[in-house]
Formats: structure tokens, C-alpha cells, sequence
């Protein structure tokens, strides 16, 4: 064991570890088991890179003009910057993440995230000096590992860089799930069968058209993701505890975004007004919003294709792909737990829009407290957004079979499908044909047959696809059958 201590006493640490005293408390007083977003902690190790290239630029531009002023600016000197820029590449690869012990659900907007990463990359920057973790006389988490920097300004900036990442896998997903609904409305797009309104049998339609609006909501959603990355872009770096720039160089304020920019490939840029983007959380209200109707779309999608596949209407005239078995009691039975699952984290999104967006309220002057409750919430939504479009896409679409003959049969036994001859025959003729088959079971052709409301020839004429699928009719095509 070692001993650190903090003005508030001392604490025993296991010798080998990487986190130190402040991590140690963190733990103690939240007391849950909430695990913190791993993407967010890379995304922090990649934040503190740049600040020490930052630093590091600004010691050359000393060592050239003003190298008198370097003691006094207890700058690091070039072999600690190079030890701290490896141990943070070594966090940004996602290295050391079972010592960053702090659990999401936390108070102190984010302190505790900052000064556990602070200890991680002192300790592993100590131990590539040949040294011991906790010698903080070499290296200090605070006055070394956290440099011109602020828990207010790193920890923000680096959930920004965590969400443009995950807004890039969620772009390729959503593509992916958007192209395989387009192929299905290729593949079947004369495949006819009965459309409904308020779960009630409508007009005749096809499967075709079914994906086609499947595709064009994943089409907005995708556009929407692609607008993110400009809602989130500006970050607070460089404006220290509330974006004053107080204790900082203006040389490292104005270099180290660009520095972070050159890293990540990311369009981030530094704000304006850097005291607005540390203190106001509306941005991420913003795009969580718009994102939510990702959610909302893709939970509306599985719902219809469950209620198609569903044993209600047994046989259903869509065939989900059997994914494990559904019963320890009920032999035989298969769930649509795909389905199920996207629903379920549909939800958890919807909640998690509320909490962002009353905790983002919660803001007091220049800080808002509870940001890393925001940003867990806002990864969780993110990450669940992937997952939902990746399981819709490899373990549903993927298998998925349409029972086109069933469907066909069903439409010209439904009285829906009389709904086409109106302009031929008047509504209340039509009327007529509907009762006949609901009454007795059989299809338009039978029917007909019976009342003889059109000759056999003009009725298979009109119920070709070709004819029940126009976008509405002309006079030429009522003269067509007449």
C-alpha cells in the first residue's frame, strides 16, 4: 500500500494503482455501480494530448524568445511533456480503464472524471520515468498532468469529441438499415397487399410501398445526424474554470482547439464566447431532441413489422427470422425479441431526452453541475441507437421473408379492395360488392361473379398491380375498360 493525501487527510492506496486519493474519495462518496462511458473516457485522454502539445509548442516558442520566463511558469520540461503525451495516447487507445474507478452517477460536475484521469496518466508517466506510482514529487496530478487545464473546460470538450465519434457510427448505421429497406422496396415492389388505417383493413397497396416510407424516415434521420455534428461543434477548451482564460496563456488558448482539431479530424472550433459554452448545456438538448425522432421512427418501424409477423393474424404475411427460443414452458415458441429490444431501448431514449433536457435547466450562473449525468445519457442514447439499427439490420431485415401469395390472397378477399372500382361503379355499388364478400367469404372475382356489377375480363383488368397501384387515374385509363 501507499499513502496520499489531500487537505482533507490521508488514505491508503494499493501501491500498483493508478488512480490516487481523489479517485479513492470519488468512489467512496458514490457509492453506485453505474459504469462510466469508456467512449468518453478515450475521448478525455485525447483532450489532455492536446493540451500537453499545446504546452509542449508553447515551451519551443519560450526556449526561442523568452526562456528567463520558463521557471517561472513551472512549466514541465520537454521529457515529462513527452512522458504525459504517451501515457495519454496510451488513455485515448482506451488503456488503464479498469483504475478510472469513478462510477457515472456522480456530484461534482465532473471533478472526480477529470482529476481520475489526471492520476492515471501521472502514474503511468511515472512509471515510464523508471519511477512508483504516487511519487507526485516528479509528477503531479494537478500541478503537472492538469496544466492551463480545467475539469470545466476538458471534461465538456471531451464529451463533444465522444459524441462526434459516435454520431459517425451512428450515420453508418443508419445507412446500412436504410439501404437494406430500400433493396426490399425494389424486391417487392409489385407485391401487392391490403394497407390499414386504425388497424383496420384499408385500400390495396404493396409491400413495396410499405418500405418505401420506411426508407425515406431513415433517409430524414440520417440527414438530421448529419446536422449534428454542426449543432455540438463549438467547445469551451482553452476557457479554464469559466471561460475567462484566467491562469492561462492566451498562447495556449488560441493554439490548443486547433491542436485537438489536428487530432481528431473532428470539426470542433472554439467558442466565441467562451463563458456561454461552459455554463449553458441547450446544445445538447438540442441534438438529443433530434435524435429522439431516430428512436421514434425505428421503434415505429419494428412495431409494424412485429404486428405483420404477429400469430394474431396467423399466418402472418411477414416471416421474422427465428432468433432463440421463446418459452421455457411453451415447446415450439419463437418471440420477436428483436423487436422487443429496439422498443425497449426506444424508451430508455425517451427518458433519457428528459433528463437531459431538465438537467441541462438545472444550470447555476456559470456551471452546470450535472454534466456528466447529461453526457452519460447522451452516449447511452447514442450507443442504443447503433445497437437498434445494427439489430435491425443483421438479426431481422437479414431472413426476413414476405409471404407475397398469402398477402395477394388476403387483399382480394378483403372488401378493401373494392375501394378501386368506385370510379367505375359508384360508392354505393362497391357497397354492395364489399357486403357480398364479407358475408360470404369470397373474393372480388367470386362476387362479382354473382352480381355481375362488371364484366370478368374488366375486373382481372383492374386488379392487376399495374392498375391498383397508380397514383391516382385518368380519363384515358376509365376509357381503357369501359
Amino acid at each position: 500500500m501507499r499513502t496520499e493525501k489531500d487537505i482533507l487527510g490521508k488514505v491508503s492506496i494499493p501501491a500498483d494503482a493508478l488512480y490516487g486519493i481523489h479517485s479513492y474519495r470519488a468512489r467512496e462518496n458514490f457509492s453506485n455501480q453505474v459504469p462510466f462511458p469508456m467512449e468518453w473516457y478515450r475521448a478525455a485522454g485525447t483532450v489532455k494530448l492536446a493540451s500537453y502539445k499545446t504546452v509542449h509548442k508553447l515551451l519551443d516558442a519560450l526556449l526561442k524568445e523568452h526562456p528567463d520566463l520558463i521557471d517561472h511558469l513551472r512549466l514541465p520540461d520537454k521529457k515529462t511533456l513527452e512522458v504525459l503525451e504517451k501515457a495519454a495516447c496510451e488513455v485515448s487507445a482506451g488503456s488503464h480503464f479498469e483504475h478510472f474507478i469513478v462510477p457515472s452517477v456522480q456530484g461534482g460536475a465532473g471533478t472526480s472524471i477529470n482529476l481520475n484521469i489526471n492520476e492515471i496518466i501521472t502514474n503511468v508517466a511515472l512509471k515510464s520515468l523508471g519511477g512508483k506510482p504516487g511519487d507526485y514529487k516528479v509528477i503531479d496530478p494537478i500541478e503537472t498532468a492538469n496544466i492551463f487545464q480545467s475539469t470545466n473546460d476538458v471534461v465538456p470538450t471531451a464529451l463533444t469529441v465522444a459524441t462526434m465519434q459516435l454520431l459517425n457510427e451512428l450515420e453508418e448505421s443508419i445507412n446500412l438499415t436504410r439501404s437494406a429497406f430500400e433493396q426490399l422496396e425494389t424486391k417487392y415492389r409489385n407485391a401487392l397487399r391490403i394497407s390499414y388505417t386504425q388497424m383496420q383493413e384499408a385500400v390495396p397497396s404493396t409491400f413495396g410501398q410499405l418500405f418505401s416510407t420506411y426508407s425515406e424516415a431513415l433517409s430524414r434521420d440520417w440527414w438530421r445526424v448529419s446536422k449534428g455534428f454542426e449543432r455540438i461543434k463549438v467547445v469551451n477548451l482553452g476557457g479554464g474554470a469559466t471561460g475567462t482564460g484566467i491562469s492561462i496563456p492566451r498562447f495556449y488558448i488560441m493554439e490548443v482547439v486547433p491542436s485537438l482539431k489536428k487530432l481528431t479530424s473532428l470539426p470542433v472550433t472554439q467558442g466565441e464566447n467562451l463563458s456561454d459554452a461552459t455554463c449553458n448545456m441547450d446544445k445538447w438538448v438540442e441534438v438529443h431532441a433530434t435524435l429522439k425522432a431516430h428512436a421514434v421512427n425505428l421503434e415505429k418501424i419494428v412495431s409494424d413489422l412485429r404486428l405483420l409477423a404477429s400469430g394474431v393474424g396467423n399466418p402472418g404475411e411477414i416471416e421474422l427470422p427465428p432468433k432463440q427460443v421463446g418459452s421455457s414452458i411453451m415447446p415450439g415458441k419463437v418471440n420477436p425479441v428483436i423487436p422487443e429490444f429496439v422498443i425497449s431501448s426506444a424508451h430508455r431514449i425517451y427518458a433519457n431526452d428528459q433528463r437531459i433536457t431538465s438537467l441541462s435547466a438545472q444550470g447555476c450562473l456559470e456551471l452546470n453541475a450535472y454534466l456528466p449525468e447529461i453526457g452519460c445519457a447522451m452516449l447511452e442514447s447514442l450507443k442504443l441507437m447503433i445497437s437498434m439499427n445494427r439489430a435491425i439490420h443483421n438479426k431481422m431485415l437479414d431472413g426476413m421473408k414476405v409471404r407475397e401469395e398469402l398477402a395477394s390472397t388476403k387483399l382480394f378477399r378483403s372488401p378493401a379492395v373494392t375501394t378501386a372500382l368506385s370510379p367505375l361503379i359508384g360508392y354505393h355499388s362497391a357497397a354492395e360488392l364489399a357486403k357480398e364478400m364479407k358475408e360470404t367469404g369470397k373474393d372480388i372475382f367470386e362476387a362479382n361473379e354473382g352480381l355481375k356489377l362488371l364484366e370478368k375480363s374488366k375486373l382481372e383488368q383492374l386488379m392487376e398491380p399495374g392498375n391498383l397501384l397508380k397514383k391516382g387515374f385518368t380519363m384515358d385509363d376509365i376509357r381503357e375498360v369501359l
